[in-house]
């Protein structure tokens, strides 16, 4: 049998579980994840197909770094994605002129043409997380600044929150 010897007040003790912010990330990440998985599954994709794909509707072609790094992924980790979506004809991978180290990534006309029923997605999320569009836009915007912090490009202090400052236009 387990015993506690916890004397501080469950609302003030920063180790309780729910208290965690790792975790409640965690299982809001794998939630949302969840969620998309029947949405995507109309399209043909994986959560991490859809991402790739989101990168080649918005700009096309792209190089395997550029998608890599847009992503925060790893080439290794992109590569297989790349090469199931070219063999369900969605994308072409070709060597850059000049440059045989590196691989252009350029949609078909399949995987242009598939951007046309990908529209629907967005607003399909946030009926089924019973979000609205501005609740949405605040949601990416303090994950954006975790992002950040994260990855140290914003020093912050004990006590600074995560929004945009109001001169650095982010």
């Amino acid at each position: 049998m387990t015993t506690t010897t916890n004397t501080v007040p469950a609302d003030q003790d920063d180790l309780l579980l729910e208290h965690q912010l790792c975790f409640a990330l965690t299982v809001a990440s794998r939630s949302v994840v969840g969620a998309y998985k029947p949405v995507l599954e109309k399209l043909g994709l994986t959560h991490p197909q859809y991402l790739v794909m989101l990168c080649l509707w918005e700009q096309s072609p792209r190089t395997v770094r550029n998608i890599s790094a847009a992503l925060a992924q790893e080439p290794a980790t992109i590569s297989p994605l790349l090469r199931r979506l070219e063999a369900a004809g969605l994308l072409t991978r070709n060597r850059v002129d000049g440059n045989e180290r590196a691989l252009a990534v350029e949609l078909t006309q399949a995987g242009a043409e598939l951007r046309q029923q990908a529209l629907a997605v967005p607003g399909t999320m946030m009926e089924r997380l019973g979000l609205t569009r501005e609740q949405v836009a605040q949601l990416h915007a303090v994950m954006m600044g975790l992002i950040a912090a994260t990855a140290g490009t914003t020093a912050r202090e004990p006590g600074d929150h995560l929004t945009p400052h109001p001169e650095s236009g982010r």
